[in-house]
């Protein structure tokens, strides 16, 4: 009985030994992404803001081999994809990590679409919207992925042709049907209707100014794959280890005693109302040997 009661004593201080290290680890973990976090948030913020103003796409050609008729086939497919890469850097040397980044996006004839500079010395942040050429993507995003320190990195590729095709059908539609209108007010009629109609095929024109601008971003010239830069100055490490412990061991200790003092209530609440139910219990049965 007695090495029962030693085995549970063991295991439940086994356990409040586990939970204080993973509490520990947990808020050391937390310091470590806490400040990089809230910089990417913001930049992400900024780039989802100017998202819907500007967009980049580019075409890749190439030949599938197929059977068609039961006869070997190829068959050419345009592809028509947007491709994004998102750096986050930071660096306490923001002049010259700046300088650098302009000398690369000349160099590789890239071109800025977007650009926001803001905070004072010490806490500058640079935000780009970069288009480059798609057979110069990868060597600019390496280059990018140099500068400073990077906190985060990431590249996404969307395809876009079935987009890109029903811009199309979508456009070869109004443009059967501005025809036929044309035709119809040639042939006369009442004003009202040579109104509805004049009303119609502007409507059709306007449509068509707007497809003509969506489908103006797939041209070969003006063909970029977009990369949103970001450069935060700062030093990359403002905080020694020494400190981060401290300052999760304070935090540990602290949430442990309040854990323990809310398990210690709950405990004796529990407890409580199981010994006024065991005392209820005991009175009726007392009622119950008297009534007998």
């Amino acid at each position: 009985m007695k090495q029962s009661i030693k085995k549970k004593l063991k295991r439940g201080i086994i356990y409040l030994i586990l939970l204080f290290i993973i509490l520990f680890m947990f808020r050391l973990f937390y310091g470590y992404s806490e400040y990089t976090n809230a910089n990417i948030a913001q930049s992400d913020l900024f780039f989802q803001e100017i998202s819907s103003s500007r967009v980049n796409y580019a075409s890749k050609k190439y030949k599938i081999n197929t059977v068609s008729n039961n006869a070997p086939a190829v068959i050419d497919v345009d592809q028509k994809y947007e491709k994004i890469a998102t750096v986050n850097t930071k660096s306490s040397e923001f002049e010259r990590e700046k300088k650098s980044l302009d000398k690369e996006i000349k160099t590789h004839g890239a071109i800025i679409q977007f650009e926001q500079n803001s905070g004072n010395n010490g806490y500058r942040k640079l935000q780009l919207l970069i288009g480059v050429q798609p057979e110069k993507f990868d060597s600019l995003y390496n280059v990018l992925s140099k500068i400073g320190k990077v906190q985060s990195k990431e590249i996404t590729k969307k395809d876009k042709t079935n987009e890109y095709k029903q811009l199309n059908a979508k456009k070869e539609s109004l443009l059967k049907i501005r025809t036929s209108l044309i035709e119809l007010k040639s042939k006369g009629g009442k004003i009202e209707e040579y109104i509805d109609l004049e009303n119609r095929i502007l409507s059709i024109e306007e449509e068509l100014q707007g497809l003509g601008v969506q489908l103006g971003n797939y041209d070969e010239e003006n063909e970029f794959c977009t990369i949103k830069f970001s450069l935060i100055e700062g030093l990359e490490n403002k905080i020694s280890l020494m400190h981060r412990i401290k300052v999760a061991l304070e935090w540990t200790i602290s949430t442990y005693l309040q854990l323990m003092l809310i398990l210690f209530f709950i405990t004796g609440f529990v407890y409580f109302v199981l010994l006024i139910l065991d005392k209820l219990n005991v009175f009726k049965n007392i009622i119950k040997n008297l009534d007998d």
